[in-house]
């Protein structure tokens, strides 16, 4: 998205991004959708950063999507795991209750008395001393009781803490949403305000040179799986720009890269974010087909390296995956996977 249409120059800034706060500093940057008062004239600026705006919106809630599935997941194995729990603390309830009965039911008599009206003490001693023996081994249930029941208190509690954790992610996915989808409704209305002309100028210069596959050089993939995630993303080429969507019939820009390198039996991460971390970054110039290229400061967009200057990637809205030229806007840094 953004500025696909124009070139810049390239830059690296390695700066992590962490999730959380991915998340609230996109929703602040995102701000307020902008008024369609401008000047036509000043149009098809205010298109390309709506399209980057919404591009930083859909990463954002690719990462709390995947967050949440990550949380559905956790929940789901805690769950199990308290439920096997549960039936083990009732096993053992019900075995020392078994015992704690029995006990009670011979044992009404002082021990002393037992062993003088008893008409075989020594029977009676050698049953005493098995008896102490149970007893320790009660003890020893009743120790190990406890212990899992705490461990089934602690289980809970880190649960309803992650139960609380999936409905942020939630929210948090439901917000980016919106805001994706509001910046994309203004980018619509923007274009569809200017005359046939305009619009019709601004469609062909984000198509122009992009007819046909471009000359690649003779640069070949680093490794095996770097070739094979080439010729899936090739395989691509036309397919619509899905936001928030990895394929197969439609793409973003970081699940297209996704998608890809799954075919070549790598998984990647699902943002673009941490995608630039999924391998090892070299310079751009010695790039070579089947590296990511990760754009702007904040890594919001992402392509894959084809040779001779080119990259294939999901642009934005309206123009499917294709190829351009890796200068299209600021490069941030390159990872070869």
């Amino acid at each position: 998205m953004g500025s696909h249409r124009r070139l810049a120059p390239s830059g690296f800034d390695r700066g992590a991004t962490v999730a959380v706060s991915f998340l609230s500093v996109a929703a602040a940057a995102l701000g307020a959708v902008p008024a369609l008062a401008a000047p036509y004239d000043d149009t098809p600026a205010e298109v390309d950063r709506l399209y980057e705006q919404a591009e930083k919106a859909t990463e954002a809630y690719n990462e709390a999507d995947e967050r949440a599935d990550e949380l559905r997941d956790e929940v789901r194995t805690a769950r199990d795991r308290i439920a096997r729990q549960q039936q083990r603390i009732n096993s053992m309830r019900e075995s020392l209750g078994s015992l704690a009965g029995a006990q009670y039911r011979s044992g009404g008599i002082d021990p002393s008395l037992a062993l003088l009206f008893s008409d075989d003490p020594d029977d009676y001693l050698d049953k005493a001393s098995r008896l102490d023996r149970v007893t320790a081994h009660q003890a020893g249930e009743l120790k190990e009781l406890q212990e899992a029941m705490r461990e089934l208190a602690q289980d809970r509690e880190e649960t309803a803490g992650k139960l609380r954790e999936l409905e942020e992610s939630r929210k948090a996915v439901a917000a980016h949403k919106k805001t994706v989808e509001r910046k994309l409704a203004t980018a619509r209305r923007l274009l569809n305000s200017l005359p046939d002309a305009e619009r019709d100028a601004y469609d062909r210069a984000s198509r122009s040179g992009r007819d046909g596959v471009p000359d690649l050089g003779g640069a070949t993939a680093a490794s095996g799986r770097g070739a094979a995630a080439v010729a899936a993303a090739r395989s691509a080429l036309g397919k619509p720009y899905i936001w928030g969507a990895n394929g197969p019939s439609g793409f973003d820009c970081s699940g297209l890269t996704q998608w890809s390198y799954a075919q070549a039996g790598v998984s990647l991460p699902r943002t673009s974010q941490a995608q630039r971390f999924a391998g090892r970054q070299v310079p751009l110039s010695e790039a070579r087909p089947g590296d990511l290229v990760v754009y702007r400061g904040d890594a919001s967009h992402v392509g894959m390296y084809m040779g001779n200057g080119q990259v294939i990637h999901a642009p934005y809205p309206g123009a499917p995956v294709r190829y351009d030229p890796v200068g299209m806007m600021p490069v941030s840094s390159v990872t070869r996977v």
